[in-house]
C-alpha cells in the first residue's frame, strides 16, 4: 500500500507548505537528504498555543505533534514530489514548550512518532531528539523538525 493509500484510509490530507515566518526556507535538500525546517503546531490554522505542565496535557501535546507531523510531511511532499521516494524517515527533534518541572516530552514527540512509523513501516523508524524548552515562537506548544533521506 503507497503513502497516499494510508493517508487516505486515515482521513487524512496533507497541507500546502506554510509560509516561513522569518529568514529561512521551509527545506533544503543536499545529495539524497531532505531538512525540513521547523513546524509549528497549528490548530485552526492558527498557532496552537500553550505550556506543557501548566495550560495543556501530555495527551493534547501528543495531538499537537501528530498535527506537525501531517504538516511535516505535506511539506516533504511538496519538496520531493512523491512521498514513496522516501528511503528512509532519519530524524526528528522535537521542542517542546514545558514547564521546568515537566518531564513528559518524549511521550509528546510519541504523537509525531507514532504517525511516522504507522505510515512508513521500518522506513519510518528514525533517530529523535525531544527538549523541554522555555518557549517557542507565537507561544507554540510543539515544534518539530524532520530529515528524510530518498531512494
Amino acid at each position: 500500500m503507497s503513502i497516499y493509500d494510508q493517508l487516505a484510509a486515515l482521513n487524512i490530507t496533507l497541507p500546502p507548505v506554510s509560509v516561513p515566518a522569518a529568514a529561512y526556507v521551509p527545506f533544503v535538500q543536499t545529495g539524497n537528504l531532505v531538512f525540513l525546517s521547523g513546524h509549528i503546531a497549528r490548530k485552526d490554522g492558527k498557532p496552537w498555543v500553550g505550556q506543557l505542565g501548566l495550560n495543556m496535557s501530555t495527551e493534547e501535546g501528543k495531538l499537537a505533534a501528530r498535527a506537525i507531523a501531517i504538516d511535516l510531511l505535506g511539506t516533504l511532499h511538496a519538496a520531493v514530489g512523491d512521498l514513496n521516494k522516501v528511503k528512509r524517515i532519519v530524524k526528528l527533534m522535537s521542542l517542546v514548550n514545558s514547564t521546568g518541572t515537566f518531564t513528559e516530552q518524549h511521550l509528546v514527540t510519541n504523537g509525531a512518532s507514532e504517525l511516522i512509523g504507522q505510515l512508513f513501516g521500518d522506513k519510518g523508524a528514525h533517530a529523535r531528539s525531544a527538549f523541554g524548552v522555555a518557549q517557542i515562537p507565537m507561544g507554540a506548544c510543539v515544534e518539530i523538525e524532520m530529515i528524510a533521506e530518498l531512494a
